[in-house]
């Protein structure tokens, strides 16, 4: 029975968990809701010490990469997994972006210094854009009346739904290390997103407003300071992996079934 490490059970890990445990594998894990605390030095070694795979989903600190400060040294895995961002990539202007590309040209200097550490270590680095699912989506945003659309032309965001980033890890533990971008294929605003989740909840869509109108939080702010387009097509060939949810609009219909179903 194959063994999976993971640093960090958080909204993807978990559900990277469960498909990992859908095919019969141990998973051994870090986070409030795992096994063990990431500080539990003892516990985590020993852990590592019988895991096939270890995927990290921390994200970096001030000082670094938290899981490769602490237990880099422990990490002698064949295969090892991150989950990054796609905004390493920064600001293209609205270009598409691959793999291919220059990184750490963005805001998340941080960030891009700990893909490429991994990527040093023979990693499978996963990068992310906007991550949506079950509860974490749009239509949460619109019900609660957190919901903005922002009055910029041209602007659009790549995206992916949580189930598409778990199959893409699953396919990747028998894949060569790199990077691969798992991005849906319909990069797009997010305003059509907020008017595709009122449609769908039967609400009356909030007004069109300036970034200053809004009064957005620095770090939502900062979100709408870069534009690029996504390009998933290494991961289409080389993982064999093509997104359920293809876009948004597909995606939103899941959440919200999932919404209706549970008790």
């Amino acid at each position: 029975m194959p063994h999976l490490f993971i640093f960090g059970l958080g909204y993807s890990a978990k559900r990277i968990r469960l498909a990992v445990e859908a095919r019969g594998w141990r998973v051994t894990a870090t986070g409030q809701d795992a096994e063990l605390a990431f500080d539990d030095g003892a516990g985590v070694r020993a852990a590592l010490g019988v895991a096939d795979y270890v995927l990290s989903s921390v994200p970096p600190g001030e000082q670094g990469d938290p899981a490769l400060l602490q237990y880099g040294d422990a990490l002698q895995q064949g295969w090892l997994g991150y989950l990054s961002s796609t905004g390493v990539y920064g600001d293209t202007g609205g270009a598409w972006v691959d793999e291919t590309a220059p990184t750490g040209l963005g805001r998340r200097s941080a960030r891009a210094e700990a893909d490429s550490a991994w990527l040093e270590r023979g990693a499978r680095v996963f990068r992310l854009p906007g991550i949506y699912g079950p509860g974490r989506s749009a239509l949460e945003r619109v019900s609660e009346g957190r919901a903005h659309r922002i009055d910029l032309s041209n602007q659009v965001f790549s995206r992916v739904h949580v189930d598409d980033i778990a199959a893409g890890v699953v396919a990747g533990f028998d894949a060569p290390a790199g990077a691969y971008n798992l991005a849906d294929d319909t990069p797009s605003s997010q305003n059509a997103v907020i008017e595709e989740a009122c449609r769908l909840l039967g609400v009356a869509m909030p007004p069109l407003q300036s970034l200053d109108e809004a009064g957005l939080s620095p770090q939502a702010r900062a979100f709408y300071s870069e534009n690029r387009r996504v390009a998933n097509c290494k991961a289409k060939r080389v993982l064999d992996w093509q997104p359920r949810h293809a876009d948004f609009r597909s995606g939103l219909r899941s959440c919200l079934a999932s919404a209706r179903s549970d008790p």
